[in-house]
């Protein structure tokens, strides 16, 4: 319900006592001007009174908003119009005659009278022949605002809906050139115009015209009918994410995201050309370049594979980039089915049977069912499809949403609810006929797996109708699992995050998003729909009646789409996630917690204070170096990437692709990158300059492979960078000849990942620390392990002179030990969540910390 909530946030800062929303249009309708004006009621009569408010002309019917909210708000159709004029005009003159006065007549046959007393319910209609009298403030404007209506009434009146809706879009086109953007809305007078154009801004089920403008620092829609507010403004330096998006099926729509995790975005425009569209998009993803990560589906997959991201948050981001906005109810976000268990008094989690089958199709899963539609299917002509019916459109969207978004639903059905039987009544009775019904195999949307409980409870008392037992549609009924909504939607999560879900959910992803989406793969899933639901399903552009078009663009919309295909090889199933067996009370949660921290950030030390923050990568970044010179910093990525940044030009100067998985160590010296990785290696490269300077991009030359068995975590480089020594998530520590790229030992020491490996100053003993909790000491001429200490918690890093050791432990404090005694000397309180890397300079009388709790700590040691 993110819509629901900014929709809502709005109005309570603009118009709180506003009722008036372009939800009271009709689809496809737009809201061109509005004037103050009385309703005059009884006109002549002894009765006769004024009613205050304002007049608002939209493209298909006049709207009149009453201020007093005991008044009901009036729409009149203009196709139902017989007579628009000033009031009291001679009969014999011509029947739409150009207003004189100020006071403007429209005679009608039917009108809607809307949220009296402010109660949404739904449309009372009247019908017969009626007038209404509308006293404009100013009068010198009645003469243009009845020319406009007569215009749009001929529009309506057509015949045809192609040429309706051509002779409407050639209206507002024709008032969007006359028009521009107000530069006096800029938000400073230093801002460089970049580009301005024509667009619409998309919220679910209406559009609204103006135009865009974006300059050096802001992004800018201006409404030409100025609701809800004079000028909607974006910040760039506030964008956190952008998506190009299919509209209407036409390459046409652009979503801002300012935050990372919000599931609505900050705003959806839709433009007339293509053009404009790719424009503005390369304009701010040049702008957002050295900031914001580009986002792939295979860069989520990684993450989503490893842990990183929960499963809710990784459906959410494939939505995001197979089109499915929350803004767009024809192709709003769709989640899966998950519980198959609506009867029981408990949930139990840990049985198979508790859940639904994620390797087939809603319309797979009931047996019989899928027989009949096979048999249909076999008997039917080219082009075949399985189901009449799509799993995600947007009235099952507002099915789901009723209780929260009565006036969506209001406008989808044009000013109706559904039959009382039909509605959302019940958990298991809607499980139950997407399992039995002839034409019902819909999914889920994202609520059923978030914390608002809204959509289930009829908190606004709305009156739904009665069923046919009697009762009244109230309350969505739970599962007897359930103590409550909010209970029925925890458990829905832990369900959504379950064992069995992680092993499962891929192939979900298969049908939905992936290779069986489309060809001969969904045929053998039975996961076939109507040919219209698929993206490249028609050629809008091709069908040259424009009635035709509009009918077939209507029908498209309304009845489903199925997202844009992100995979075309079986997806990979969800692997163990890295340090699971750490993260129980750390910040980093595998199974809950957002992706790690993936923004390289630069503090200085003197003014304790933020200078840079570059994100390379939307992916972690696992180690970073400052290179001699102090001009470049290398950072490694789980993206498998090297990324290499210019301080002096502030920005990303080069990237090495130089691994098959994650980077998680890189060491330098001598002007050679060394890089270790979970495909398995450790690289050597040359040619890697010590000054990055200009724009060159820089050849890199690999010089060495030294291949593993498994995973490498850790390395280390001696002194005189002649011997390597790396550590595997097996507990395995390997002492490598650096001259001729040979292993001199194989040494197992720990039953867990090595954590953290380094030689001595010497080059004659190598010290490891590993999620066992121990500290070894290696002798490297005879690869012996000679010396071992437990620690109660594991040492993630340390740093050593040969004989003391600091380490930072899995606890978060610093441990001073003596390996020749064998003991731990000192324990020092530092970080509240792991320390995670651990520095000391040359003089060894500073030393800086980093850990899970975020924080940065600088120490000085006193002897």
């Amino acid at each position: 319900m993110a819509f629901i909530r900014k929709k809502r946030a709005l109005q309570l800062q603009l118009y709180s006592k506003e009722r008036f929303s372009l939800l009271l249009l009709n689809l496809e309708e737009y809201y061109f001007e509005q004037h103050m004006a009385n309703h005059i009621q009884y006109k002549g009569s002894q009765n006769e009174r004024k009613i205050r408010g304002s007049l608002k002309i939209c493209s298909k019917s006049v709207i009149f908003e009453p201020d007093a909210i005991s008044q009901p708000i009036i729409k009149i159709p203009l196709k139902d119009c017989i007579k628009i004029g000033k009031h009291g005009e001679n009969e014999d003159s011509r029947p739409f005659a150009k207003a004189k006065s100020g006071e403007i007549s429209l005679i009608f046959s039917q009108v809607y009278f809307i949220k009296e007393h402010n109660i949404v319910a739904p449309y009372k209609i009247k019908r017969g022949k009626m007038e209404c009298v509308f006293e404009m403030d100013v009068s010198g404007k009645v003469e243009d605002v009845v020319e406009t209506l007569l215009q749009l009434h001929r529009a309506s009146c057509l015949d045809k809906l192609g040429d309706q809706t051509a002779m409407i879009t050639a209206i507002l086109q024709s008032r969007l050139a006359r028009t521009s953007f107000d530069k006096n809305r800029f938000q400073s007078v230093s801002e460089k115009l970049h580009m301005e154009c024509k667009a619409e801004m998309v919220t679910p089920l209406v559009t609204n015209p103006g135009h865009v403008c974006i300059t050096d620092t802001n992004l800018y829609f201006q409404p030409l009918n100025g609701y809800p507010k004079p000028v909607v403004q974006i910040t760039l330096q506030g964008v956190r994410r952008i998506y190009k998006r299919r509209h209407g099926l036409m390459p046409v729509g652009l979503e801002v995201f300012c935050t990372e995790d919000d599931l609505c975005s900050d705003i959806y425009l839709k433009f007339y050309e293509p053009q404009d569209r790719d424009d503005l998009y390369f304009y701010i993803a040049t702008y957002l370049e050295h900031h914001v990560a580009e986002h792939s589906a295979e860069s989520y997959m990684l993450q989503w594979q490893r842990g990183h991201l929960s499963n809710r948050q990784y459906l959410l981001h494939l939505n995001n980039l197979a089109d499915r906005s929350c803004n767009d109810l024809s192709q709003y976000p769709v989640f899966p089915w998950i519980i198959n268990d609506y009867c029981s008094v408990e949930l139990d989690l840990s049985n198979p049977e508790t859940f639904r089958d994620l390797s087939k199709p809603v319309g797979a899963l009931n047996k019989e069912r899928l027989e009949r539609l096979k048999t249909r299917y076999q008997e039917m002509p080219e082009p075949k499809f399985m189901y009449g019916s799509h799993y995600s459109s947007p009235g099952y969207v507002l099915f789901y949403l009723v209780r929260i978004a009565p006036e969506y639903m209001l406008c989808l059905q044009n000013g109706r609810f559904d039959n009382a039987d039909r509605m959302f009544n019940s958990i298991a009775e809607t499980w139950r006929n997407c399992l039995d019904g002839a034409t019902d195999f819909k999914e889920l949307i994202p609520e059923f797996y978030g914390d608002d409980v809204s959509f289930l409870v009829n908190s606004l008392k709305l009156d739904l109708g009665k069923r046919q037992g009697g009762q009244m549609v109230d309350d969505v009924e739970l599962p007897p699992w359930a103590q409550s909504p909010e209970d029925f939607l925890k458990k829905s999560r832990d369900a959504l995050e379950s064992n069995y879900v992680s092993e499962h959910l891929h192939e979900w992803i298969d049908l939905i998003f992936g290779y069986k989406q489309k060809g001969s793969d969904a045929v053998g899933a039975h996961n076939v729909f109507h040919p219209l639901t698929y993206e490249g399903g028609v050629d809008l552009n091709s069908i040259k009646d424009p009635d035709e078009k509009v009918a077939m663009l209507t029908q498209i919309l309304e009845f489903g789409q199925t997202p844009k295909q992100l995979f075309v090889t079986p997806h990979p199933r969800r692997i163990t996630p890295k340090f699971k067996s750490l993260s129980q009370t750390s910040s980093y949660n595998a199974s809950v917690a957002d992706s790690p921290d993936s923004t390289l950030k630069m503090f200085s030390k003197q003014c304790k204070m933020l200078q840079r923050s570059i994100s390379f990568s939307n992916m972690a970044l696992s180690s970073c170096l400052l290179l001699p010179g102090d001009a470049t910093v290398v950072s490694s990525s789980w993206d498998n990437n090297i990324y290499f940044y210019s301080i002096a030009f502030g920005r990303r100067q080069d990237t090495l692709m130089g691994h098959d998985d994650a980077v998680s160590k890189i060491c330098w010296h001598d002007n050679r990158l060394y890089s270790a990785s979970w495909d398995s290696t450790v690289k050597v490269w040359s040619g890697v300059p010590a000054n990055m300077t200009g724009t060159k991009r820089h050849q890199f030359d690999m010089l060495a492979e030294l291949e593993h068995d498994v995973s490498v975590d850790t390395i280390s480089l001696n002194a005189a960078s002649t011997l390597l020594a790396s550590g595997t998530k097996e507990g395995t520590v390997n002492i490598w000849d650096l001259t001729t790229a040979t292993t001199l030992h194989q040494i197992p020491c720990h039953s867990g990942t090595v954590c953290d490996t380094a030689f001595s100053p010497d080059s004659r003993h190598v010290l490891s620390t590993g999620e066992d909790g121990c500290l070894n000491v290696i002798d490297v001429q005879t690869g012996m392990l000679i010396s071992s200490i437990t620690s109660d918690k594991p040492q993630r890093c340390f740093i050593w002179d040969g004989n003391s050791v600091l380490s930072g432990s899995q606890s978060g404090e610093l441990l001073v030990w003596d390996l020749l005694g064998g003991k731990m000397r000192e324990r020092i309180q530092g970080h509240t969540g792991a320390v995670t890397c651990i520095w000391m300079n040359e003089q060894c009388n500073s030393i800086i910390t980093g850990g899970e709790d975020r924080q940065i700590m600088f120490w000085k040691l006193h002897y």
